[in-house]
């Protein structure tokens, strides 16, 4: 039976708040379409399939049983002919999937939020990119100056050799953020956490792990970056394929599989990140590899210091020395320190620990 997942967890942060996560998994051939739409709009159509132009080939997105994941998992698949991008754009084509404005409010990435997607994927060994463009997921504005324009972009582009470019834009001009070779992602499942704070004083970071051994492939953080494109109502995700056609000599019929998309509105880390704008408290070093940082406030104001990583998952609680904390059983990583004198929150750092 197709089905929402709906998990709560309740976290206690003075008081208790709710982190809602809504899973989209794969259940068996036939109702994709349904499926999808039950879970990120209801009752409305969030599918951008070329069925239009290709009805005899059928649905472009169905559900095949992975081997590898013993799981029926999302394919997403896209011809070099007929398809095109919904019988509108012709020098492109998209196969995606969307949150878009008749989703839940809490799909819905609105200024101050911090959300955290999820998802896995797979490219065949054989997977070719064109050299324009081939997104496989956007973050983007619905609404405002620059809504034609996804503010994040992950993207596979031909080169020597093919590239993962994670691809970012404040208005209506993109930069490349960090770039990889694409070799190590092909033929293999990779699970992808992106965290992200939307507004002017934003945070972001993305992680790509092999699914087999835990492996990092790429990474990303920045803990000051501008998540907020003037004038925009909401931010969406979207998932799939969407490339050029610009040098379609460069391409073949491809698809994709996608498994277990995630995604959470982190109450949480929305607390986190809002108590960022009245820092008190300088740490110090920071970034750091030592075992033991220092910080600049009166030791006997400060009771304990509550840790969160950056999904806003409790790590542990520390209790000063002095005007030190020592850190010796945390891992490399982002991390948010929550100063605190019994149970008044004094202040809330980032802590990037190399």
């Amino acid at each position: 039976m197709k089905y929402l997942i709906i998990c709560f967890f309740v976290l206690i942060f003075n008081i208790q708040y709710v982190w809602s996560q809504i899973v989209l998994n794969a259940d068996g051939p036939g109702n994709t379409y349904e499926l999808i739409n039950s879970v990120l709009a209801s009752g409305f159509d969030v599918i951008e399939a070329p069925d239009c132009n290709h009805n005899a080939f059928g649905r472009h997105i169905d559900e095949v049983f992975d081997t590898y994941l013993n799981t029926h998992v999302f394919r997403f698949q896209i011809h070099t002919t007929p398809d095109n991008d919904r019988c509108i754009n012709f020098d492109r084509q998209r196969n995606e999937i969307k949150v878009y404005d008749k989703s839940p409010a809490n799909l819905k990435g609105i200024e101050g939020e911090v959300f955290v997607y999820k998802w896995k994927f797979k490219l065949d060994a054989g997977f070719q990119s064109s050299p324009n463009f081939t997104h496989i997921h956007q973050l983007k504005s619905v609404g405002g100056l620059y809504e034609a324009t996804p503010m994040y972009t992950l993207t596979t582009r031909k080169g020597t050799p093919d590239k993962l470019e994670l691809r970012y834009a404040e208005t209506s001009s993109q930069v490349t953020l960090k770039q990889t070779d694409l070799t190590p992602f092909k033929g293999i499942w990779v699970d992808v956490t992106e965290t992200i704070k939307y507004g002017t004083s934003g945070t972001y970071s993305i992680e790509i792990k092999k699914v087999s051994d835990g492996a990092l492939l790429f990474n990303y953080s920045n803990n000051a970056i501008i998540n907020w494109q003037t004038g925009a109502d909401f931010v969406r995700p979207k998932w799939g394929i969407y490339r050029s056609l610009i040098n379609s000599s460069d391409l073949r019929d491809e698809s994709i599989l996608f498994a277990n998309f995630s995604i959470e509105e982190n109450p949480t880390l929305s607390v986190i990140a809002n108590e960022l704008s009245k820092t008190k408290i300088n740490i110090f070093p920071n970034p750091t590899n030592n075992s033991v940082i220092s910080f600049n406030s009166n030791s006997n104001s400060i009771t304990n210091i509550h840790i969160y990583d950056n999904v806003g998952r409790f790590i542990t609680h520390l209790k000063p020395h002095t005007n030190t904390i020592n850190l010796t059983s945390i891992k490399s990583g982002l991390y948010f320190l929550v100063f605190k004198n019994n149970n008044s929150i004094i202040s809330t750092e980032k802590l990037l620990i190399k």
